[in-house]
């Protein structure tokens, strides 16, 4: 940044005079009052934006899994095959996308820096559902756009530090276009395919399962919901292009490998082979 711009003769002079007055530890609030034109869909999108489904979330004795399937439709058309959807929101708290592509991930990249800039503000991280928190005030900041059709549904989920015993710390939480915050129980889901993704959970999922047994559990659940939602892109062995599959427990957020995902995907196929229409 130039002297010029510091002595106020730039266009950066707001986001300093900010930047070095005092106010809430919020980013997105620094941001809306410095520069509201870098704000998620300030300059408008257009009307035949890319879509992302599906988000599926499912929690085990030891943290949560988060997983995705990796298709954009624009209409009726394939706008990309290989989108990700599936993030990590700081070390212990993951967030899925549905909705209009573009803000979304627009959306989930403020929110990261505003969990980052509240934490080296006030020296400590948010709870978990002071996260959720966060994410809802968001989400309803893009209440105009999704009244004119560019909804952002997130599903959330994470690790709870403050949670009495590990086999609980696994959380979930939805939400509305209006900012609505709901924690969901064991498992949920969200975009065009997740009536089918929940049924398949509803079916699939048990308390007792591990990891493993959870990451089998919310692929198949993608696979389910593509089989019947044409927006939902399943598995793809021709061009290797696997679900994006997430945990968060105690140790943090991490990805699993397509290497790890690819003998769990042909297990799948291998059994429907047998039994198509199951």
């Amino acid at each position: 940044m130039s002297i010029e711009r510091a002595g106020g003769r730039g266009p950066d002079h707001g986001i300093l005079r900010y930047a070095t007055s005092p106010g809430s530890s919020s980013f997105t609030e620094f941001l809306s009052a410095a520069a509201p034109n870098l704000l998620p869909a300030a300059g408008g999108v257009p009307a035949l934006a890319p879509h992302g489904t599906t988000i599926v979330a499912a929690n085990f004795s030891g943290g949560v899994v988060m997983a995705g399937d990796r298709r954009a439709t624009a209409g009726n058309l394939i706008a990309q095959r290989d989108i990700e959807k599936v993030f990590a929101s700081d070390d212990y708290s993951l967030v899925g996308i549905a909705g209009t592509a573009g803000l979304a991930i627009e959306i989930v990249r403020l929110y990261q820096v505003e969990l980052e800039h509240y934490e080296k503000i006030e020296g400590t991280q948010l709870t978990l559902e002071g996260k959720a928190n966060r994410l809802s005030t968001m989400i309803r900041g893009n209440l105009g756009q999704a009244l004119q059709g560019l909804a952002v549904v997130p599903l959330f989920a994470g690790f709870d530090l403050d949670a009495p015993d590990i086999a609980h710390a696994g959380k979930i939480y939805s939400f509305d276009v209006t900012g609505g915050r709901y924690p969901e129980q064991h498992y949920h889901s969200v975009g065009s395919g997740s009536l089918f993704a929940r049924g398949a959970l509803k079916k699939l999922w048990s308390p007792d399962l591990d990891s493993d047994g959870v990451i089998r559990v919310v692929v198949e659940s993608l696979y389910d919901a593509a089989d019947d939602d044409s927006a939902t892109g399943g598995p793809d062995l021709t061009r290797g292009i696997y679900p994006v599959v997430m945990l968060a427990t105690a140790e943090g957020t991490s990805r699993v490998p397509d290497s790890d995902l690819d003998p769990v995907v042909r297990a799948i196929i291998a059994d429907r082979a047998n039994r198509p229409g199951a």
